[in-house]
């Protein structure tokens, strides 16, 4: 049997692109005889407890600020360690998700390679160039990235384009890699048209099924709120724009001041939704999903939004065509260039709409579905 340690998501299946992957791959492979997972959960106490038939461990993390990850990456890689030792565990293998922990990195291979492992890390996507972070924060995520990629036996890169990005910047190190992207599900929702819970989020938000467009990701300026809503109001669209997200004061404000959308009532800003087959349904309702993304891999919300949506519109940078092909519509950052992909969406035939939502279903069948990226994964570990 081997033994996988995974470090570096907060649970399994909570909202977040990590979590849901490791919500997924523990489910693809619960009665899988020749995998036995070991999961990192972050909390406020120590257990251990089964998932999917994975062992899973919670660490107790402190509420230290912005270094709780790293503390919490460490801590989980020394029980792993610890585990390992103790039950004699042969070629066990330890991936870590995200690039948090350069500093420590050759000290984790030694010990990981003394004990007969291997040390996997996925490098997410390029966190050095969030806009949240300050300048010193931005060189530190740039700095552990380079000694991850130093030290590690294998990168697993969830795209293309940031595998590309791995080999070019350290080609110094030759760094092994492989791409394996992150999984979506094209089945419908689980929830009727006339469900309860439906139509109250829809009465509540002032919304109809097809009368919206949307947005669903994390509220940061990097994900083009700003442009998609001023080209909103630009468009001549009668429909509503619904975003779902996390909303910070500042940067609302912020947005508010730079783009005045409070006087225009068609954007609604509706919150979060946490609740996986209502947000299927709203996303499956929409008549059109925006996806602004800039920074990163493959987007989970992107893969959604393919799964579900019919009318997909998406900045037009490498990440996102890699992943949607022709199987969506493009906008850049120009002024109009937003506006008028509305507008001609709006005027869009039911044949035109049915011919895009087969395309992007298509697409995620045939490279993005959870089986076929559990199934890499077990040929990977195997």
């Amino acid at each position: 049997m081997q033994h996988i340690f995974i470090v570096g998501a907060k649970n399994c299946g909570a909202y977040g692109g990590y979590e849901t992957f490791l919500d997924k791959l523990t489910e693809y492979h619960q009665d899988n005889k020749n995998i036995k997972y070991h999961i990192a959960w972050k909390g406020t106490e120590a257990k251990e407890f089964e998932y999917h038939n994975a062992h899973c461990f919670q660490i107790k993390v402190p509420n230290i600020g912005p270094a709780q990850a790293i503390y919490y990456d460490v801590q989980a890689l020394k029980y792993c360690l610890k585990y390992i030792r103790n039950n004699k565990i042969k070629n066990p293998i330890v991936y870590i998700l995200a690039c948090r922990i350069g500093p420590f990195a050759k000290h984790f291979e030694k010990s990981i390679h003394k004990l007969g492992g291997k040390l996997y890390v996925n490098p997410d996507g390029h966190e050095w160039m969030r806009a949240k972070w300050s300048a010193p924060v931005k060189k530190y995520w740039k700095y552990s990235e380079q000694l991850m990629v130093k030290h590690c036996d294998l990168l697993v890169c969830d795209s293309k384009n940031i595998e590309k990005y791995i080999k070019e910047s350290y080609s110094k190190y030759s760094p092994n890699t492989t791409f394996i992207a992150y999984g979506a599900e094209t089945r419908k929702s689980r929830l009727s048209d006339d469900d309860k819970t439906l139509l109250d989020w829809y009465n509540q938000k002032g919304l109809k099924p097809k009368s919206y467009y949307l947005v669903v990701g994390r509220f940061v300026p990097e994900n083009n709120y700003e442009t998609m809503i001023k080209e909103f109001m630009k468009s001549n669209s009668e429909r509503d724009f619904a975003l779902i997200t996390n909303v910070s004061d500042k940067f609302l404000a912020e947005l508010k001041s730079k783009t005045g959308f409070d006087r225009d009532k068609r954007i609604k800003f509706v919150g979060t939704v946490y609740e996986p087959e209502l947000l299927k349904k709203i996303r499956e309702n929409a008549y059109g999903y925006f996806h602004g993304h800039e920074v990163g891999g493959t987007n989970p919300s992107l893969l959604e939004a393919l799964g579900s949506t019919d009318i997909n519109m998406l900045l037009d940078v490498g990440f996102n065509r890699e992943v949607a092909e022709k199987s969506a519509l493009y906008w850049t950052k120009d002024n109009g260039s937003l506006a008028n992909l509305i507008d001609k969406a709006d005027a869009m035939n039911k044949t035109e709409i049915e011919e895009l939502a087969q395309k992007a279903r298509q697409r995620i069948n045939d490279e993005y579905s959870w089986q076929y990226i559990c199934d890499k994964y077990e040929e990977l570990f195997l």
